[in-house]
């Protein structure tokens, strides 16, 4: 499944500049969060403004103070979306960036997928990055595409951000309904 241009999620974060590279990785931690804190999802709001308005040192500040209001405890999988807010650089450069928006497409696409009812099978994810879907469960297609689309949102510049935001809002109201309906039946 590649996006509508034919480019794989690879090459659209290969391409992505900055405020791409950083809403990327912040959209996917976004719509994690319900597996962290599902009742903070405006935590992330002033990374979000950071991002809008590519300032680095705005960015830095944002992201420190979300790891700090984030700090809770909870799952396996809880530990892996705090990862990938630990993990978000406090620099504003295109290395930390892409890195960072790399390690937080392959952990929110691994998470989505461990909620389908088949789950994943070893390499499912690099396959569905580079542009082969073929296996994926519904929940993994869906933040499939959704990481395509914030990073074909985000190309056109400041004001696909809202829709990149839109974007994470719907994803994780996606997963806390699954997840919620997942506890029920425990």
């Amino acid at each position: 499944m590649t996006s509508g241009n034919g480019r794989s999620l690879l090459e659209l974060i290969d391409g992505a500049d900055e405020r791409g590279m950083a809403a990327a990785g912040l959209a996917c931690l976004d719509r994690c969060l319900p597996l962290l804190a599902p009742d903070r999802g405006d935590a992330l709001r002033p990374v979000w403004a950071a991002v809008a308005r590519g300032d680095g040192e705005a960015w830095g500040e944002a992201v420190a103070k979300a790891r700090v209001d984030l700090d809770v405890d909870g799952t396996e999988d809880a530990g892996a979306v705090r990862a990938m807010l630990a993990e978000a650089p406090d620099a504003w450069t295109s290395e930390a960036l892409r890195g960072w928006a790399a390690a937080c497409s392959v952990t929110a696409l691994a998470l989505h997928g461990r909620y389908d009812a088949a789950g994943v099978p070893d390499g499912l994810v690099e396959r569905c990055r580079a542009g082969d879907a073929d296996g994926a469960g519904p929940l993994l297609a869906g933040e499939l595409r959704r990481q395509q689309a914030v990073l074909e949102s985000v190309a056109h510049g400041p004001t696909g951000l809202r829709r990149a935001r839109e974007l994470s809002v719907e994803g994780g109201r996606v997963l806390r309904a699954v997840v919620s309906r997942r506890a029920r039946t425990a």
